[in-house]
């Protein structure tokens, strides 16, 4: 229903309505949605970090912009095969085959 109201501020849906959004049960699911996608792009963020952190080890070197962009814009499952496979990289170049890849 709040939908139908959209030109309209909140407070102003709260007043013709005679309710609190923050009491209703979809502002609480929208609340909890909004919630798990922000640990989804947090878990997402830290584990492309870890990723780097681990292909800068291996390989003894810092990573371009570029490449250091790509890994991190991966989504979290992408980056779990990635966390795998780069156990069996032998170069840089295998990396860089890798994200084409992707």
């Amino acid at each position: 229903m709040v939908y139908k109201f959209e030109q309209l501020s909140q407070r102003d849906v709260e007043q013709m309505l005679s309710i609190t959004l923050q009491q209703t049960r979809v502002y609480r699911e929208i609340k909890e949605e909004g919630r798990q996608e922000g640990r989804s792009e947090g878990r997402q963020e830290e584990a492309a970090n870890l990723v780097i952190r681990q292909l800068t080890k291996r390989f003894r070197q810092e990573f371009s912009e570029e490449i250091r962009s790509s890994v991190s814009n991966l989504p979290l499952p992408v980056l779990e095969d990635l966390s795998e496979a780069l156990l069996d990289f032998t170069s840089v170049a295998d990396l860089q085959a890798w994200l084409e890849a992707q």
